[in-house]
């Protein structure tokens, strides 16, 4: 009986230390491993989330924290997505490479300042080559050379409440470049009379290891930017260039070039933006051929923004000063405005529910090549605009490809429910096309314009020049022979319940048509100085008006030439 206890005693002490030695050995193979992970993921603030300071991110404004940055959305990546937050501080940053299923997110205080390459201890990534980066301004034909970029991904956000500072970025080549290159530029011919597509121009090149943009994207799908503020953005402080399904909500950006722009993108809703921009335009669709090909911008919502062209810097800081003066063509930019890159013209395009303040007016623009189709707005306010409160314009720029660059359409526009207050004198409202080639389809309803007034009879007896090649802007034809509204090769014109009048006298006519085929009138009444008339009439057919007081009702069939 003895010995058959102690051989059982002896079989269980066999069996603990075999499990024994089973576990060392496994504790042995594992322990590698768990010691690798934790060095290769550092501590976080949660599943999923990847806090920057954990990668060697310093946050003090002074060292650079690129790198750090960089490791946390590659860990991230690794994992298969997840979010890259960055807690209240400064985080100085040359080229941040975003990657598919990332979200950037910027706490409360925190700021992702955009290095300068002067201090010697970074430079951005190079612009990438383009072959077609003669059909577009420099700006347009590279992504790389950005603040934060990204290419050929899916499913990437860039959110929260923080703030991005372009402090390091340029707006033109000419702020990377010595004083003696820039002399010697400012001395060479530019690209208007080398090319015949008037740019780009070479002075808007930047050197490489300098950077122009704050948010570059190429090429992605199922992209968000919400909440973020940015501020000096560069060339553009968001460019989204063949993105579908791209969601831009409540985003602030006081910058000095363009704001937002959206070129050939489709799915795109930009809603509860504020864009203040006194050097170029807040928000703009566009459609280059940076890609190498014609790509529409299409299926857009532009709703509840704000843009504007206060003094930099004095939107973010509730400051919105008026006192700078030395603007391009002497006045703030600031607006909405499709183009004026549109080869691939522009499609089944909603803007509803926005504000312009101290900027230029609404713009819509085809000349190469595009179509410009299907578009409505509604429900629109400005206030001391700029230059021409609506100027669309199909013009043949024809910068693209020779073999495939016509000249394209503006056709089936309906703009509705707008008050416009203290509208420039000079430039009135234009819609203008160009012999052989007509605006069609354009209405206009419940729209009322008060022009700052002015004009002389010298400015009634203008006659604008074509320019059917030129860069397109409402200042490329000069001064302009209406006060209200200035229409030229025009086919299906309709105004309903339309307005205008002056705050001051005012010697020009409020409408001049030339050119015009089928333009009818109801209800529309212009105030206008005694002795000028209402309606000067140049080559129009199928003319008419219905209570139009106080004229009479009228249908005029064809007139060469008529004042009413």
């Amino acid at each position: 009986m003895k010995t058959k206890r102690q051989l059982w005693l002896l079989l269980l002490t066999l069996l603990v230390w075999s499990a024994y030695l089973l576990f060392v050995e496994s504790a042995a193979t594992i322990a590698p491993t768990h010691a690798a992970a934790i060095t290769a993921a550092p501590q976080n603030d949660s599943t999923g989330v990847y806090n920057v300071r954990a990668f060697g991110a310093k946050g003090n404004g002074k060292a650079l924290d690129t790198p750090a940055v960089n490791r946390a959305i590659e860990a991230a990546a690794a994992a298969g997505g997840g979010t890259v937050r960055f807690p209240a501080g400064t985080y100085r940053c040359f080229s941040i490479h975003l990657q598919s299923n990332i979200a950037l997110y910027l706490d409360q205080g925190a700021t992702i300042v955009a290095a300068d390459p002067a201090d010697g201890d970074g430079r951005y990534d190079p612009p990438e080559p383009n072959q077609w980066d003669k059909y577009q301004d420099f700006g347009h034909s590279h992504w790389h050379n950005s603040l934060i970029w990204g290419e050929g991904l899916e499913n990437v956000s860039i959110l929260g409440p923080g703030l991005i500072w372009g402090k390091g970025l340029v707006r033109t080549g000419a702020q990377s470049r010595t004083r003696a290159q820039n002399d010697a530029l400012r001395d060479a011919p530019t690209n208007r009379q080398e090319a015949p597509f008037g740019y780009p121009n070479a002075r808007d090149a930047v050197e490489s290891g300098w950077a122009n943009k704050s948010i570059s994207l190429k090429l992605c799908r199922n992209v968000i930017i919400r909440d973020v503020s940015i501020l000096h953005g560069g060339h553009f402080a968001i460019l989204a260039t063949g993105v579908d399904n791209l969601t831009i909500d409540n985003v602030k950006i006081d910058t000095n070039r363009d704001g937002i722009d959206i070129d050939c993108c489709r799915q795109v809703h930009v809603s509860n933006a504020s864009v203040n921009s006194p050097f170029d335009d807040g928000i703009c669709p566009k459609s280059s051929y940076a890609l190498g090909f014609a790509r529409a911008t299409e299926n857009v919502t532009i709703t509840n923004c704000q843009v504007s062209g206060y003094d930099e810097g004095t939107f973010l800081n509730g400051g919105y000063k008026r006192e700078y003066k030395e603007y391009s063509h002497n006045s703030p930019t600031g607006r909405i405005k499709f183009g004026t890159e549109s080869n691939g013209g522009f499609k089944n395009i909603t803007i509803s529910n926005c504000v312009f303040d101290y900027c230029r007016g609404l713009a819509l623009e085809s000349v190469d090549g595009g179509l410009l189709e299907d578009v409505t707005i509604n429900n629109i306010t400005m206030r001391d605009i700029t230059n021409a409160p609506f100027f669309l314009r199909l013009g043949n720029r024809a910068r693209g490809p020779k073999e495939t660059t016509t000249v394209g359409a503006l056709r089936r526009v309906q703009i509705s429910n707008v008050v416009i207050y203290n509208a420039d004198p000079k430039y009135a409202s234009i819609i203008s096309g160009i012999p052989g080639h007509d605006i069609e389809d354009v209405r206009l309803s419940n729209i009322r314009i008060y022009y700052q007034g002015g004009g002389t009879r010298e400015q009634a007896a203008l006659a604008p020049p074509e320019k059917e090649t030129d860069y397109p802007e409402p200042t490329m034809f000069g001064e302009m022979p209406a006060y209200g509204f200035f229409m030229r090769h025009v086919r299906g014109l309709e105004m309903d319940d339309v307005a205008v009048s002056y705050l001051r006298a005012d010697l020009r006519p409020p409408f001049v048509l030339r050119d015009i085929t089928g333009a009818d009138f109801q209800n529309v009444k212009a105030v206008h100085a005694p002795a000028v008339p209402i309606f000067v009439l140049e080559n129009v057919a199928d003319f008419s008006t219905h209570q139009c007081w106080p004229l009479p009702d009228m249908r005029l069939e064809r007139v060469q030439q008529k004042k009413l």
